[in-house]
């Protein structure tokens, strides 16, 4: 998927910089702990995935980040101010965020969701700029020739895929993914990972995906941070992790690796 830009083309270069950062945050439900004082700072213009096992907190924690949930105790940061010190619109043009679960009880098009993201710009009375953006995001997730398909027309694939779409119109500096390769065959999977790689590498986002394919996590990813039982067990860069006594810890079982064209990937099935 070739990449465009609509603006000045944004540096290359990483800088070690907190974009995002949480300092000891903590949520319970019901009494029970799910997130335990967690810290973790993700550098700007990187793609950091979170991985672990189910339960282990990574969605409660990604939703505390983009303030879809309150946090218990703690502080989150978003460039250096408290997020709860932004204005909703001021940090939708932050920060966007896609949920597991995205349920719209109207009936829409690919290209009228996809426009959806433009919303904090243009309450609804999208201008030229817009649509501009709106094109994009439906060229980045190849949905340009079914996009006047409804939702409810859609394979599991395509909508997830048109949900994506929708974030990148937001065209936010920090992009946040809850297992966004939900219900995506191998294909699109890979393009969906390589267009989030382009989008740090080219234009500068800085990206935190929840992943459940280690693999993906290692070939795509800049830092991973490894949750498990609400606490983070692991964290550094992506091949300091993707080693057995890491994953090990992680997972609680035996994973060789083999390394394939300068990449680790995890062997798991035996």
């Amino acid at each position: 998927m070739a990449m465009k830009m609509l603006e000045v083309e944004k540096p290359t270069v990483h800088t070690e910089v907190a974009a995002l950062e949480v300092k000891n945050v903590s949520k319970a439900f019901d009494g029970k702990k799910v997130v335990e004082d967690v810290s973790v700072a993700v550098n700007k213009g990187t793609l950091t995935s979170f991985i672990g096992p189910n339960g282990a907190g990574k969605s409660t924690l990604i939703s505390m980040m983009s303030r879809l949930l309150d946090h218990d105790t703690g502080e989150v940061f978003v460039e250096g101010k408290e997020i709860g010190k932004y204005k909703s619109d001021e940090l939708a043009k932050k920060v966007s965020i896609l949920k597991q679960s995205n349920n719209i009880n109207i009936r829409l098009t690919i290209r009228e969701l996809v426009s959806f993201g433009r919303f904090p710009y243009s309450k609804n009375r999208l201008t030229k700029n817009d649509w501009a953006f709106v094109e994009n995001a439906l060229d980045y997730m190849n949905l340009r020739d079914i996009q006047d398909k409804y939702l409810d027309q859609l394979s599991g694939g395509q909508r997830q895929r048109a949900y994506i779409a929708m974030v990148l119109a937001q065209d936010t500096d920090y992009i946040i993914l809850d297992e966004p390769l939900n219900n995506l065959d191998m294909k699109h999977s890979v393009q969906i990972m390589k267009t989030l790689r382009q989008l740090c590498d080219e234009l500068g986002k800085t990206i935190i995906i929840v992943v459940h394919d280690i693999n993906f996590a290692s070939c795509y990813s800049d830092d991973i941070v490894a949750m498990k039982d609400g606490i983070v067990v692991e964290k550094g860069h992506c091949h300091d992790i993707i080693n057995p006594t890491s994953l090990k810890n992680i997972y609680d079982m035996d994973i060789n690796i083999e390394e394939v064209n300068c990449n680790k990937i995890c062997v798991y099935f035996t």
